[in-house]
């Protein structure tokens, strides 16, 4: 832990909840100005990790119009989608079967990108994949942008191009401290209070693979951005603990306590332990009807109008009208 105390994870990218809901809201109104000013918000970008932006609406009028037909989403729409795109990751890590390190320092870089810029802006499926790509990188796992662009049916030059300005939008801190880590040295030091058995071993394998589930749960929340990896990870094990009852755990969270040098007071590490369960507990997945809605405002934000819409439904019911007669004819 001590590696952690001195990193630019825990000085620059560890918030307060206020500060976290600021940055939220500053870059939801950017994109619903960029909205109002230009009609649409996607921005391209090129070969070279560049941007352009988008430019403003030859209709609007000198009086600075707005384009009141096109509604932005809200912040908490904006958490939906990237709570689909989260789950969406981890669940490609699966696929490729990536050790947990990747799949965090991934979804972390991801959380870390959109509160720097909202999904009105960029493609959250391209910076799904290009998080990936990066924490491949980082964790020295190496996988081409081509095989992981094919294993999800998108142009691996996407990802390739939007790698720098990932990299940019995370300040180039790309050192990510996972709870995983935490959770083994926590449950190394649990062995230690117990007298060692098969019967004990058993116990811990299944106290720490319910602990690493748990974890899974948290990166899925805000909690990677409020509290320490080693917070974490005791909250995953107490949880995994309340399940196996593998230690007293009240004493074993006094003994670790009592070996660190900590500002805070138990009541505090407590407390912080309360509200990491209570994210995990409050997070809910959108329905795939409230998706369908509001990934219909986000295409509409990015300029996908609902005439290329309709022009790739027509295209659809001609293509089922030819088979069709093509059946009737062979009947």
């Amino acid at each position: 832990m001590a590696d952690f105390q001195t990193s630019t994870h825990r000085s620059k990218w560890i918030f307060s909840p206020q500060k976290l809901i600021e940055k939220y809201k500053a870059a939801n109104k950017r994109a619903k100005q960029t909205l109002d000013t230009c009609g649409a918000t996607l921005m391209e970008v090129d070969v070279d990790g560049s941007l352009t932006y988008p430019q403003p609406h030859p209709n609007a009028n000198d009086n600075g119009e707005k384009h009141s037909r096109i509604k932005p989403l809200s912040i908490e729409e904006e958490q939906s989608i990237k709570v689909f795109y989260e789950n969406k990751l981890q669940e490609v890590c699966n696929n490729f079967h990536f050790p947990h390190k990747i799949q965090a320092t991934a979804l972390i870089f991801f959380k870390r990108f959109y509160l720097q810029w909202s999904v009105m802006e960029h493609q959250p499926k391209n910076i799904m994949l290009t998080c990936i790509y990066a924490a491949c990188k980082i964790e020295e796992n190496h996988v081409s942008a081509e095989e992981l662009g094919k294993g999800i049916s998108q142009d691996h030059q996407m990802i390739l191009n939007n790698e720098m300005i990932v990299y940019q939008s995370l300040d180039f801190d790309l050192i990510v401290y996972a709870p995983y880590r935490s959770v083994e040295g926590f449950t190394d030091s649990m062995e230690e209070l117990c007298i060692s058995g098969e019967d004990e071993l058993q116990k811990f394998k299944a106290l720490q693979n319910t602990a690493r589930l748990e974890v899974d749960k948290m990166m899925l929340t805000d909690s990677p951005l409020l509290f320490p990896p080693g917070q974490l990870a005791l909250a995953a094990l107490r949880t995994s603990n309340a399940l196996h009852t593998v230690v007293d755990f009240d004493s074993f969270l006094s003994r670790i306590f009592s070996h660190q040098n900590s500002t805070h007071t138990m009541t505090e590490l407590l407390e912080s332990l309360d509200a990491i369960d209570s994210w995990v507990r409050k997070y809910k997945s959108p329905s795939e009807k409230e998706l369908k809605h509001i990934n219909r405002k986000l295409k509409s934000c990015w300029g996908h109008s609902s005439h290329d819409e309709g022009k790739k439904r027509e295209k659809k019911s001609k293509h089922k009208s030819r088979k069709s007669s093509n059946e009737a004819l062979n009947t």
